[in-house]
């Protein structure tokens, strides 16, 4: 695969063998983000879980304290009480079988999140080839089928962030722009490091994160050693300080 000028610039600017602390690799990311827009933030890790085994694969969602920077479109399925209360927690898209009939006869699909109701799974289960491929198809697991659908929205929209385990056992989610002060992608980032903490399967037997990289949408990974990923409230502060 061909880099481009600016890829190849900013890697040369840091070893890419090297292990660097949590606050150096957001460091080193934010100073290669050579894009003209306000790059993402990526954060990638390969977890010792074997994704062939059903207790292994991981899913679910962490909230990002900092947010996630993006503008989120959520639609919502939902009805009468539910749906109200979708619209007044800001949801871009909400219907029922208006809703489901406009995805399943013209492709609809012109959102990041979908929340339903459970009432109205029966119908939304129908939409499985439609929103299954694109990762939007509302799950228990991850919060999007529930009765407080307006606390799920507003979570969504604040920079709450969905996470699963390829077939390989690696995880890939945003932290933030490269525009957030260090503080906050450092918070993000313990976030989502206690949340896979959290969830770490029983039967999984080994070193649990094998690897962990930042990088930002258009530039190179940057390696960070897997035995400092712990971060206090106190070390953030002094990072921030400094």
């Amino acid at each position: 695969m061909v880099k481009g000028k600016r890829y190849t610039a900013a890697a040369a600017e840091f070893n890419r063998e090297k292990l660097y602390t949590v606050a150096e690799a957001v460091e080193i990311v934010k100073k290669s983000a050579k894009a003209k827009f306000d790059e993402t933030v990526e954060f990638a890790v390969r977890l010792g879980v074997d994704p062939r085994k059903a207790d292994q694969i991981l899913r679910g969602t962490v909230t990002l304290p900092a947010g996630s920077g993006r503008t989120v479109r959520v639609a919502v399925f939902a009805a009468g009480e539910a749906a109200q209360a979708a619209r007044d927690a800001g949801a871009d898209i909400v219907g029922a079988d208006d809703l489901v009939s406009r995805c399943l006869n013209e492709g609809f699909t012109d959102f990041d999140v979908a929340i339903a109701t459970p009432d109205l799974m029966g119908q939304v289960g129908r939409l499985g080839r439609v929103l299954g491929p694109r990762g939007l198809m509302p799950n228990p697991k991850t919060g999007t089928v529930t009765t407080d659908v307006g606390k799920a929205v507003t979570e969504f929209k604040g920079g709450r962030v969905e996470y699963r385990t390829d077939k390989v056992g690696n995880v890939h989610l945003p932290i933030g722009k490269v525009s957030f002060d260090n503080k906050s992608l450092l918070e993000n980032f313990r976030a989502v490091i206690e949340e896979l903490t959290r969830v770490k399967p029983a039967s999984a037997k080994g070193r649990y994160f094998r690897s962990v990289a930042l990088s930002s949408t258009m530039g190179p990974g940057v390696k960070i050693d897997t035995n400092q990923l712990r971060l206090t409230d106190e070390m953030i502060s002094q990072i921030s300080a400094a």
